[in-house]
């Protein structure tokens, strides 16, 4: 791979989701705003602790984990590539959690990436990634640093994941699904639900997408990652991990927190996840005025798992775009001295900044992605 000068600008110009509330992304945006969610009740041939599961409409559930992880995956990847007005010879960076290894014979955790490229008719051999919960997100922070290095002139980044036994059942047992509902940063929230997305973000230097006519949807300004060594599945209670990958995507950028409005948060609805999110968000914003609006769309998806950052990553450029954020769903009475505004049964405003997206993993990975408004609109 060859490496050209380093870049200025890497921006957003192509954006595609798959979600249990839709592919489209106004359509989608539409359903959050409104306080939608996907959950459903999904039959189980073992004993789990909710049925509940944003899962997708198609593929059926009864096709191989596998087979649904590489169509879903490959038909968002080329829809963001459309998007985007199909940059020349991009490279792909796919990011999974487990994806369908745990409940099928899939290979390895390339395998299914190196397959959907063929699908998808690239020409490059792709970069898988796969670190938990972070995954999409890392994907992304990935592309970017090829792009802004000069290492490739486009990178189609994102990632997918799928509902599965396994993981329905490993949550179980874990402890950390909800019996009842998914609820994010509420004082009554006891776990989280499941869900399945994919998706995926063009990234490409300014300069090159407006030479070829391409208006950007963002700026990607910054990525970050720590990890906070806490735990196997959870967080460092004080959210010193959050914190540092904050900091260090917006000095990348060359940001202050003090610019930021708007806040993505991973909000996957467990108390111990909860609760170190919110000392890291009154730690990174303590002495900032005003404090910018959070909020979460695990409440709508469910815990998507490894493609959970990529969608949100999309969620937020979406809320910098319209500057609203929509409501949480499942969220009644937020937790007592949460640091900043949250969106309860109505969207919430956005004040003209940067857009912060953090993501929070298992094995300790947290990660946060910083974004500026670009010209184009998508809703």
């Amino acid at each position: 791979m060859t490496t050209g000068p380093a870049v200025a600008n890497v921006c957003v110009t192509g954006m595609a989701w798959t979600t249990a509330l839709g592919d489209d992304l106004p359509g989608v945006w539409d359903r959050l705003l409104a306080g939608d969610d996907g959950f459903r009740e999904v039959p189980s041939e073992h004993p789990v602790r909710n049925p509940l599961a944003a899962v997708l409409d198609a593929p059926p559930l009864e096709r191989r984990p596998s087979e649904r992880q590489r169509a879903i995956a490959a038909d968002a990847l080329c829809r963001a590539l459309d998007d985007a007005a199909s940059p020349e010879d991009p490279l792909a960076v796919l990011g999974t959690g487990f994806g369908a290894l745990l409940d099928d014979d899939d290979g390895d955790l390339y395998a299914w990436a190196s397959d959907v490229r063929v699908r998808a008719g690239l020409r490059r051999p792709p970069v898988a990634v796969g670190t938990a919960c972070c995954s999409g997100a890392d994907a992304i922070a990935v592309g970017f640093e090829l792009v802004r290095s000069g290492a490739a002139e486009v990178c189609v980044c994102g990632a997918a994941d799928v509902l599965t036994p396994v993981k329905r059942l490993a949550h179980t047992a874990l402890g950390t699904m909800s019996p009842t509902r998914l609820r994010a940063f509420d004082r009554s929230a006891d776990g989280t639900l499941l869900g399945e997305a994919a998706g995926f973000v063009v990234l490409e230097p300014e300069d090159a997408a407006r030479a070829r006519g391409v208006r950007p949807y963002a700026v990607l300004n910054g990525a970050g990652a720590a990890n906070d060594g806490g735990g196997l599945t959870a967080p460092d209670p004080a959210g010193i991990g959050a914190v540092l990958a904050a900091r260090r995507c917006l000095a990348m950028g060359g940001l202050r927190p003090g610019e930021v409005t708007v806040v993505n948060a991973h909000g996957s609805g467990t108390p111990a996840n909860d609760h170190a999110e919110s000392r890291a968000l009154a730690r990174l914003f303590a002495g900032c005025r005003p404090r910018p609006v959070a909020f979460a769309t695990k409440g709508a998806f469910g815990h998507t798992l490894g493609a959970s950052g990529a969608i949100e990553a999309i969620a937020l450029i979406l809320a910098l775009g319209a500057r609203t954020v929509p409501p949480v769903a499942g969220l009644a009475e937020p937790l007592g001295g949460f640091p900043v505004p949250l969106p309860t049964t109505t969207p919430l405003p956005v004040l003209p900044g940067t857009g912060l997206s953090l993501t929070l993993g298992f094995g300790g990975f947290v990660t946060g992605l910083a974004f500026t408004p670009g010209e184009r609109r998508a809703c």
